[in-house]
């Protein structure tokens, strides 16, 4: 029985601004109304860790475990214990993905719900990636 040749081709630097930009993590998604998007690297990496986050602890089937504790407490106050909490259960979400790793992370008592500031280091690409997310008691997660 012949084996097929596996060819493992280096990373794609495309990007006509000059920036350096890889194509090491490859995925796609189907959340926009566009059908299935390619997604690369941070934007891949972003996209997951926002589905994460979209969803409440306990809401997955079969893995109760997956998603976040905001959800629960967005109409509590933010005291301090309160906010350790939820700064404890983002680091252990960002530290559960392989490919980043918490650099930064800031919490703002916002008038509708919690804005959560993210610095990310891509491991693999060596990119320092900061995002900023509002978990809104009316709208739902908001990525800016």
């Amino acid at each position: 029985m012949a084996y097929k040749n596996l060819v493992i081709k280096p990373p794609k630097y495309t990007n006509n601004d000059g920036v350096k930009e890889s194509q090491f993590y490859k995925g796609f998604s189907t959340v926009n109304d566009t059908a299935s998007v390619s997604l690369f690297d941070y934007e891949l990496i972003r996209q997951d860790l926002i589905n994460r986050l979209s969803t409440a602890k306990g809401e997955r089937v079969m893995n109760p475990s997956f998603g976040t504790i905001i959800w629960h407490v967005i109409f509590d106050p933010l005291t301090d214990e309160l906010r350790a909490e939820i700064k404890d259960d983002l680091v252990s979400i960002i530290s559960s993905d392989p490919r980043i790793s918490p650099v930064k992370l800031e919490l703002v008592d916002k008038d509708y719900g919690i804005l959560v500031e993210i610095t990310l280091a891509v491991l693999a690409t060596n990119q320092i990636q900061t995002m900023a997310l509002a978990f809104d008691r009316q709208l739902g997660l908001i990525a800016q």
